[in-house]
C-alpha cells in the first residue's frame, strides 16, 4: 500500500505542472545516446507520448551523427569534424540524407506510433520547412564546411498545422537551399530555431552528460543554472567546447527570440523528460536569460 500511495503522491506532484503546460509547446532534440541504447530509446519515447496524452504539444528534433559516423565507416569514408560540425562533403550529404530521412526518420516514427503517437516524419525540405544556406564559422581558419548549413528561414506552418491536428511531428534536420539542395544542419541549432518559430515554452536538448560542467574534466561539476551572459563567457574561455557549443548556442537563439526556458539533459537518466517537466527537482542544467 505505501508503494501506491507514492505513486498517487507523484501524480498529485506533477498536477500543478500538467496544468501549466497544458497546450504549451516543447521543443525536444533527440540524440546521443537516447537513439543508440534501445532501452533508452523507447523510454524517451514512451515518455513523449505520455506528454502528448496530458495535453503538451511535443515538437522532436532528431539527430543521428553515431549511425551516420557507422554508415560512413561502412563506405570507408572518413569522418572529419570542425567546431563540433561534420565537414560534408557532396557525397558524405548523399549518405547524410539517406541516413536522417530514410533511415532513423522513419525508425523514430514507427516506434513513437508503437506507443499511441500519431507521429508524422518530416525534413526540412517538406513544405520548404528549414530555408538554409552556408553556415558562417566565427573563425579566420579558412575551413570548408561543404553542405553543411546554418537556417535562413523557418516556415513553421506544415507544423502548426500538425500540431493542431494532434499529430506528433519529428523533423530531420536537412535543410533546402535556394536552388533545391540538401543542407545538413546541426540538429541542436534546428531545434533553437524551430523553438523561437513555434513559440515554444520550453526548448530541450537530450545528450550524453549531465549538461554544462564547470570544469569538462570533472563530472561532479554540473552547473545547474547560468545566464546567457555566463555561457558566453564560458565559451570564450573555451570551458564550454566540441559538441557543446551548438547546442548551447541553441539554447542562446531560442532564448533570444521568445522561448522562456531552455535546458541540456542527460538522456541517459531514466525519464529525464518528465522529471525536468513534472517534478520540483530540475535536472541537468537550465539556460535562462
Amino acid at each position: 500500500m505505501n508503494d501506491v500511495i507514492k505513486k498517487a503522491d507523484v501524480l498529485v506532484e506533477a498536477l500543478p505542472y500538467m496544468r501549466k503546460f497544458q497546450g504549451k509547446t516543447i521543443v525536444i532534440k533527440y540524440g546521443g545516446n537516447a537513439m543508440v541504447n534501445n532501452k533508452i530509446k523507447e523510454s524517451v519515447l514512451e515518455d513523449i507520448t505520455l506528454l502528448k496524452y496530458v495535453g503538451v504539444n511535443p515538437v522532436i528534433v532528431h539527430g543521428g551523427g553515431p549511425v551516420i559516423s557507422e554508415t560512413l565507416d561502412k563506405f570507408e569514408i572518413e569522418s572529419e569534424f570542425y567546431q563540433g560540425l561534420r565537414i560534408t562533403t557532396k557525397e558524405i550529404m548523399e549518405i547524410v540524407e539517406m541516413v536522417l530521412v530514410g533511415k532513423i526518420n522513419k525508425e523514430i516514427v514507427s516506434l513513437a506510433n508503437k506507443f499511441g503517437s500519431k507521429a508524422i516524419g518530416v525534413c526540412g525540405k517538406d513544405g520548404n520547412l528549414i530555408e538554409a544556406d552556408d553556415y558562417e564559422l566565427n573563425s579566420k581558419n579558412e575551413v570548408d564546411l561543404g553542405y553543411v548549413g546554418q537556417v535562413k528561414e523557418i516556415n513553421s506552418e506544415i507544423l502548426d498545422k500538425l500540431i493542431v491536428d494532434n499529430f506528433l511531428p519529428i523533423v530531420a534536420p536537412i535543410g533546402a537551399g535556394e536552388n533545391g539542395e540538401s543542407y545538413n544542419i546541426n540538429a541542436d541549432l534546428v531545434a533553437g530555431h524551430l523553438a523561437a518559430a513555434l513559440n515554444a515554452d520550453k526548448l530541450i536538448l537530450l545528450t550524453n552528460v549531465e549538461g554544462i560542467l564547470g570544469d569538462k574534466n570533472n563530472n561532479s561539476s554540473l552547473i545547474s543554472s547560468l545566464t546567457i551572459d555566463e555561457a558566453k563567457i564560458m565559451m570564450n574561455d573555451k570551458r564550454i567546447a566540441g559538441g557543446m557549443i551548438p547546442k548551447v548556442n541553441s539554447c542562446i537563439n531560442a532564448l533570444e527570440n521568445g522561448v522562456r526556458r531552455t535546458h541540456i539533459l542527460d538522456g541517459r537518466v531514466p525519464h529525464a523528460l518528465l522529471l525536468e517537466i513534472f517534478t520540483d527537482r530540475g535536472i541537468g542544467t537550465m539556460v535562462t536569460k
